[in-house]
C-alpha cells in the first residue's frame, strides 16, 4: 500500500484526557501516516461523546485537552486537518441519509451495541435494551459519515475498530448500488504500532476500568500509578516470562531496542527486581513525554490558540465535506441550493 496516496482519516472521543494507550494504539501512529500521507483529516469526535458525557462543562474541557494533546504531540497544522466534528454539519446531515439505505440487522451485529446487550444479560435485566441509547446503537453509522464524508481512504485503527471500518465500507456498498457511486471504500490500517496496550491491571488500558496512566499529569502521580502495576509475587533474583509482564508490554513501546533488549534479559534470566523495572519503565515515558507535558500545559493554558487552529481546520474540512454532500443530495434526488 502507498501510503503517499492515501487520504488518512482518524479521531479520538473527547472523554477525559487521553492516556498512554491512546497515544501508543492511536496518536502516534496516526501523526506519523500524516507525514506521509498525501492529504490526512484528524478530528475530535465530540458528538460521539455525548453517549458518555452529559455535562457541558466537562465536555467542552475535555475537547480543549484532546485538541492540546494532538498538538502537543506533534500534529502538523500546515500539512493536517485538525478540527471538531461538530463544526461539519454536513457530517450528520449525511448521518440522516446513510440511516435510510442501513440494515438493522448490521448494527445488531456492531461491538459496542452487543457489547452493552451482554452487559444487561449478565446483569439479569429483562429488558436487555434498558441503558443502550440510540446514540450507542446508530454510532457505527456517524462513523461512516466522518470517514465518507471526506472521502477518505485509509483509516488508522486499533485491532478492536475493525470493525466500524468495516461496516463503513458495507454501508457505502449499498449507498452506491442503490444510488451510484458516490462514496469511496475505505480501507483500514493496523500495525505492530496499534496494538491495545494493557493497563495496570492487566486488562485493554481504559478509562472505563479506571486502570490507565493519563498522557499529562505531575511525575509524583504518575510514578504512583505505575508503581501500582500488577505483577508475580516473584523475588528479584528468579526468572520471569517477560512476554507476559505488564511492565514489559508497555516498556517496549517507550524505549529503544537495546534498553528493550536489556529489560528483557534482566527477566529472563533473573536479577530485575518488579519494583525497578517500574522505576525504569517510569523514567523512559517521563522522557518521551516530557516536552510535550510542557506544549499541553501551554495550550491548555492558551485555549484561544486551540480555537482558532480548530476553526481554520473546520473551514478546510467544510470545503470538502460540501463537495461530498452536493453529489450526495443530487444522486438521490433531493435539490442543493448553495
Amino acid at each position: 500500500m502507498e501510503i503517499e496516496k492515501q487520504r488518512i482519516l482518524t479521531g479520538l472521543k473527547p472523554t477525559e484526557l487521553p492516556h498512554i494507550g491512546n497515544y501508543i494504539g492511536a496518536i502516534k501512529p496516526a501523526i506519523k501516516l500524516t507525514q506521509r500521507a498525501n492529504e490526512s483529516f484528524l478530528f475530535i469526535a465530540d458528538y460521539h461523546a455525548l453517549n458518555s458525557v452529559k455535562d457541558a462543562k466537562l465536555l467542552k474541557e475535555y475537547v480543549y485537552q484532546v485538541a492540546a494533546a494532538w498538538l502537543a504531540l506533534g500534529v502538523d497544522t500546515d500539512k493536517v486537518v485538525f478540527y471538531k466534528q461538530s463544526d461539519i454539519p454536513e457530517i450528520f446531515e449525511i448521518n440522516t441519509i446513510l440511516s435510510a439505505v442501513t440494515p438493522k440487522g448490521l448494527i445488531n451485529r456492531s461491538h459496542a451495541y452487543k457489547a452493552a446487550i451482554d452487559k444487561n444479560k449478565k446483569l439479569g435485566k429483562s429488558d436487555l435494551d434498558i441503558g443502550i441509547n440510540m446514540g450507542l446503537y446508530t454510532y457505527p453509522i456517524l462513523m461512516a459519515a466522518d470517514i465518507l464524508v471526506q472521502k477518505s481512504t485509509l483509516i488508522p485503527v486499533g485491532k478492536d475498530q475493525i470493525q466500524h471500518v468495516e461496516i463503513t465500507r458495507d454501508i457505502a456498498a449499498r449507498f452506491n448500488h442503490t444510488f451510484g457511486d458516490i462514496f469511496l471504500l475505505p480501507e483500514a490500517y493496523t500495525s505492530k504500532e496499534t496494538e491495545l496496550l494493557p493497563g495496570i491491571d492487566g486488562q485493554k488500558m481504559s478509562k472505563s476500568y479506571n486502570n490507565h496512566i493519563p498522557l499529562f499529569m505531575p511525575s509524583k502521580k504518575r510514578r504512583k500509578l505505575i508503581m501500582k502495576i500488577k505483577t508475580d509475587s516473584k523475588t528479584p533474583d528468579e526468572p520471569k516470562d517477560a512476554d507476559n509482564c505488564l511492565i514489559y508490554k508497555i516498556y517496549k513501546h517507550f524505549a529503544c531496542k537495546n534498553d528493550i533488549e536489556e529489560m528483557y534479559l534482566g527477566f529472563k534470566n533473573g536479577g530485575l527486581g518488579y519494583g525497578d523495572a517500574k522505576q525504569i519503565l517510569f523514567e523512559a515515558i517521563e522522557k518521551e513525554l516530557s516536552s510535550s507535558t510542557e506544549k499541553y500545559e501551554y495550550l491548555i493554558n492558551n485555549k484561544q490558540q486551540i480555537d482558532n487552529i480548530l476553526q481554520l481546520g473546520a473551514k478546510k474540512a467544510r470545503s470538502v465535506a460540501q463537495k461530498t454532500l452536493k453529489e450526495v443530495k443530487q444522486a438521490i434526488g433531493v435539490n442543493y441550493k448553495n
